[in-house]
């Protein structure tokens, strides 16, 4: 028991609380409160787990402060007192309710309601560059229904039959919740939702480095933390298939085309604002694979060919041609990619390579040497705060003074990792 739980009201959220001390009367019932207390939409009931066999001494705690003094609303005439209830009956309620309201959410799925079905009626067709984000809602609804009738189920699956369910309701129920469970993970790989740590390890490992002493962060290879289309990248693209995205070997060929595809865009919409040129090409080259597929021209092997060219085009980002004086200086490689696309006024983008390489090296420089500390926070709103306004003075001199230009290269910055 922590004991900032038993004072004050600015306690945290707690629905699960583990009593392995000693408690008693108002200690007691100040802990029942704090987890029964309904501090969220998704909360309704809190859970107590008593390893000291306080049970009687809960009653006796409720017993003394559950009274017609204690706590009565006087507005309505209802009293707001603890009330002890049978949990085999609420878990039962909760474990009906989760249950019938995922069946509901998922009534609008055709018919024989398969795996592939489901991923076709909660991802949309991967043709579609706009189905992802038009079903968005529909998926996270789902997420959320799944992972409330799991936790029902958990919490009473060993009490099924003490709770009134026969044996063959507690064998559906099993099955359910295994169905269900593979379905949610199925459509997170398809539609690219499962969580991909990759953007994050270059900063993580910067941190870890910096500021923790210890060996330096390396890889553990572990092939179960890696995206699909890092996957791809590691083991080629039949394995990545076996070991993620068709796991079970439930889907269909034209399941799996699908779940590519939109693992793939997923990664141009998400990295595309660090290096827009470069991602308008790989879109580009998403759109023909897209068509290729639709029109049939082409064998799935052939499809599944092009999909891993085009994952592995994606991974050698900065390995395209560049003047020899960038190498080393990835940020400085994106600006100089880009610089003759952006929007500008007056801003006149050099035309020889030497030249452009040059000033993209005095970008970076500018980044490193005048770019303060946290000033990608100031950057995030649509008013930009002081730090954020260093660096686009500093950027604004380099780019003739010229605003649009500006504006569109501190766009590209903000998005790029290593600034």
């Amino acid at each position: 028991m922590v004991s900032k739980l038993l004072t004050g009201f600015d306690a945290p959220s707690c629905t699960y609380i583990y009593l392995d001390n000693e408690l008693y009367d108002h200690n007691l019932f100040q802990a029942i409160c704090r987890t029964n207390r309904l501090d969220g939409e998704d909360k309704d009931c809190g859970y107590i787990i008593d390893f000291k066999e306080l049970f009687k001494d809960v009653q006796q705690a409720i017993a003394v402060y559950n009274s017609d003094e204690l706590d009565v609303d006087e507005g309505n005439g209802e009293d707001n007192n603890v009330k002890l209830k049978n949990w085999l009956v609420e878990g039962k309620n909760q474990l009906d309710t989760t249950r019938e309201a995922l069946c509901y959410l998922c009534e609008p799925v055709p018919l024989p309601r398969e795996m592939e079905q489901y991923l076709e009626c909660f991802c949309g067709d991967a043709n579609d560059p706009a189905a992802l984000g038009e079903t968005e809602a529909l998926r996270i609804s789902f997420y959320k229904a799944v992972a409330a009738f799991v936790r029902a189920y958990a919490a009473i699956a060993q009490n099924l039959s003490e709770a009134g369910y026969s044996d063959g309701e507690v064998v559906a129920l099993q099955r359910e919740v295994e169905f269900y469970g593979d379905v949610r993970a199925a459509i997170k790989m398809h539609s690219g939702e499962e969580l991909d740590i990759k953007p994050y390890e270059a900063d993580m490992r910067h941190l870890l480095n910096t500021y923790i002493q210890a060996d330096p962060a390396g890889d553990l290879g572990n092939l179960n933390e890696l995206s699909l289309t890092e996957l791809i990248i590691q083991t080629g693209i039949h394995d990545a298939i076996a070991r993620k995205l068709n796991e079970r070997g439930k889907l269909s060929k034209n399941a799996i085309a699908e779940g590519i595809i939109n693992n793939v865009r997923k990664t141009i919409i998400r990295d595309q604002l660090t290096d827009p040129r470069f991602y308008a090409k790989m879109s580009k080259l998403l759109d023909d694979l897209i068509k290729q597929r639709r029109d049939e021209t082409k064998s799935y092997e052939e499809f599944l060919d092009r999909a891993e060219a085009l994952v592995k085009q994606m991974s050698r980002k900065g390995d395209n041609m560049h003047p020899m004086a960038l190498d080393g200086h990835p940020g400085a490689i994106v600006l100089f990619d880009n610089l003759d696309k952006i929007p500008a006024s007056s801003f006149q983008c050099p035309v020889d390579e030497k030249e452009r390489a040059e000033l993209a090296l005095r970008l970076d420089l500018a980044m490193r040497e005048h770019a303060p500390a946290g000033w990608k926070q100031d950057a995030q709103s649509t008013e930009l705060g002081p730090r954020a306004r260093v660096v686009v003075n500093a950027l604004h001199l380099i780019m003739s003074r010229d605003k649009e230009a500006t504006e569109a290269i501190f766009e590209i910055i903000k998005n790029q990792p290593g600034y």
